[in-house]
């Protein structure tokens, strides 16, 4: 099993023809997803790997039936791209898009409330389940198919301590990137929540970084799961006020930094990484 994609996942591509969207539809193609169709405004009718070109995502529902979408549209017609989405009655909407304004942000959780769909991001690497399907811009090589979760908010990070799990032969169920932005689509504790109820998945490392509380809000229900969870947060020597990497990560007086978020799930009696190579230390020993 895996959580919200596996074998059976419809993707639809949102932004198909641009140059991003164009080289990682290739990549996801390559990786063993069924992409059943694309989108792009004016370009309906065209072909892009093989992969028919729709005009609107209605056009693409109706045609080829997806029940997933990500989503590489620039900026300023990102919010629209996803309304069009959540209309289409799309189940699991991924948003890679870096540099959303926040307000847009705001106005689609606020809209997909209502709605049968979820959105993962923006400003996310996307969701990859080992051997069945990729959304996003995972490397391919890196993964390895096994039982452990992964939930991150970085994305080059993500990258990171997955290929070094699967290097160490820890192969990983799901791994999902949430997005670094302040607003985002899906939470810690609802991916947490979807690997507590998933049988496959046996332990799950939650990676943090400064900035916000999101990463605290996942304690209590990290303390109610039947499932081992190693956390490890970056950002240790990242100082106050500083944003770093994206417009999440920024310490404000008081509250977000590194070792206040590590305190915090210490005293959960949480155990907390103090580097990737701990991360593999902990779950070999949880796998033991």
């Amino acid at each position: 099993m895996s959580i919200l994609i596996d074998k059976n996942t419809r993707l639809l591509v949102q932004g198909i023809t641009g140059t991003v969207g164009s080289f990682q539809v290739k990549q996801m193609k390559e990786f063993g997803t069924d992409i059943v169709g694309g989108v792009t405004p004016g370009k309906g009718g065209g072909e892009v790997y093989g992969i028919p070109v729709f005009d609107s995502v209605k056009e693409a529902v109706d045609e080829s039936d997806p029940n997933a979408s990500v989503i590489f549209v620039p900026p300023a017609f990102a919010a629209d791209a996803i309304f069009e989405a959540i209309d289409g009655g799309i189940e699991l909407i991924v948003c890679i898009t870096e540099g959303i304004p926040v307000h847009d942000t705001m106005r689609i959780c606020a809209y997909i409330t209502n709605s049968s769909s979820r959105l993962l991001g923006p400003n996310c690497p996307g969701i990859t389940t080992p051997g069945e399907s990729k959304a996003g811009i995972m490397p391919n090589p890196i993964h390895l198919p096994g039982d452990i979760g992964l939930v991150s908010r970085s994305g080059t990070l993500t990258y990171e301590i997955v290929d070094l799990l699967s290097k160490n032969g820890i192969g990983q169920s799901t791994s999902v990137g949430i997005g670094g932005d302040p607003v985002n689509g899906t939470s810690f504790m609802e991916i947490l929540e979807l690997f507590e109820k998933d049988q496959k998945t046996h332990a799950v490392v939650l990676v943090g970084e400064i900035g916000g509380i999101a990463e605290e809000e996942s304690i209590d229900f990290i303390k109610r799961m039947s499932k081992p969870v190693v956390v490890y947060i970056v950002g240790v020597s990242a100082p106050p006020g500083k944003t770093m990497g994206h417009a999440g990560a920024i310490v404000s007086a008081g509250s977000g930094s590194a070792l206040e978020k590590i305190a915090a799930f210490e005293s959960a009696g949480i155990p907390v990484a103090k580097s990737p190579a701990d991360i593999v230390r902990q779950v070999n020993n949880i796998l033991k």
